[in-house]
């Protein structure tokens, strides 16, 4: 949703797909009187080949996938649409932990592809604000790229403000997701 948002108050145009059976982010639109762009609910499958069904002239794609571990065909599928691969992961050691089957099932699925996608690691819920040079955010972030994942300079602060939001309307300008959506359209400028 924040993300979303952010891409929205940052001049796009997106399109938020909503694959995960519980169906949360088209609830929370519920919830909100609507958002300024449009949510569709697609948990199945072939995702990526009804997407476009839906995109219209929108300039982003936001999906909030499933965990791949409970729906493993709808989070492949829209792994084999999508274009540039965030995986969230708290800087926890249980977290860290599943990156290695991770690891595996985004290999299986880039094979399938015509294009690699581009894959990169969000820290969310982090501890503090910033990156810091020390503590477990920061060795999070070194675990990660010593086992080769390429980590994004923004992270997400464990906020009550994102925790607490669901169901209200969301404005991201001056929160990190502003900067995440900002380090996303530099890294497309980049492609």
């Amino acid at each position: 949703m924040w993300l979303a948002h952010a891409l929205h108050e940052s001049g796009l145009s997106p399109l938020l797909v909503d694959g995960d059976p519980a169906a949360s982010a088209l609830r929370w639109s519920e919830l909100a009187d609507g958002f300024p762009f449009p949510v569709i609910a697609l948990p199945v499958g072939d995702v990526h080949r009804r997407v476009n069904d839906f995109l219209g002239n929108r300039q982003a794609v936001v999906f909030d996938a499933p965990q791949l571990e409970d729906h493993p065909r709808i989070a492949r599928s829209i792994m084999r649409y999508a274009g540039e691969w965030i995986v969230p992961v708290t800087p926890a050691p249980i977290e860290l932990d599943r990156m290695a089957p991770i690891r595996g099932e985004m290999a299986d699925v880039q094979s399938l592809r015509t294009e690699p996608a581009r894959t990169a690691v969000l820290l969310n819920r982090t501890n503090r604000p910033d990156a810091t040079r020390t503590g477990p955010d920061a060795d999070a972030r070194e675990a990660l790229t010593e086992r080769g994942f390429e980590v994004l300079d923004t992270q997400i602060a464990r906020l009550d403000l994102y925790a607490q939001s669901f169901g209200n309307p969301v404005q991201a300008k001056g929160s990190a997701y502003m900067d995440f959506a900002e380090e996303l359209i530099k890294r497309q400028d980049e492609v």
